[in-house]
């Protein structure tokens, strides 16, 4: 079974401080089109979970956006959090995420946990 890339969408935005704070759906839209083509270059399986209010994001074909479920701190974590938990082969999902608490949560689910920046790496080496 090809792998799961669950990212977590503001943690890996947040990673590159470029301003995405002046435009955070701007930013959510780029990150998804650039993780869509990744997808469609290595075959890999994505979905990618961001905080806030839901609204269209085009261009992301190939790859599941999803908004956290619920409002506030941590919420696309927990929802995050609960995917791997729920899942048939958590060792199949990989979250790319550099907060601690929620790669811990990870972990002891069964998933694998990579950092933001081996996923630029690996978007970038297209």
């Amino acid at each position: 079974m090809t792998a799961l890339w669950l990212v977590d969408g503001m943690n890996v935005i947040g990673s590159r401080p470029d301003g995405w704070w002046r435009d955070r759906r701007g930013a959510q839209g780029r990150l998804a089109r650039e993780l869509a083509g990744w997808a469609q270059r290595d075959g890999a399986r994505v979905e990618v979970i961001f905080d806030g209010a839901p609204h269209a994001i085009s261009g992301a074909g190939g790859v599941g956006v999803a908004f956290a479920s619920r409002r506030g701190r941590n919420a696309a974590d927990d929802d995050i959090a609960a995917r791997v938990e729920a899942a048939d082969e958590p060792g199949a999902i990989r979250v790319v995420t550099s907060d601690r608490e929620l790669a811990a949560r990870v972990r002891a689910a069964g998933g694998d946990v990579v950092g933001p920046s081996e996923l630029r790496a690996r978007m970038d080496a297209g």
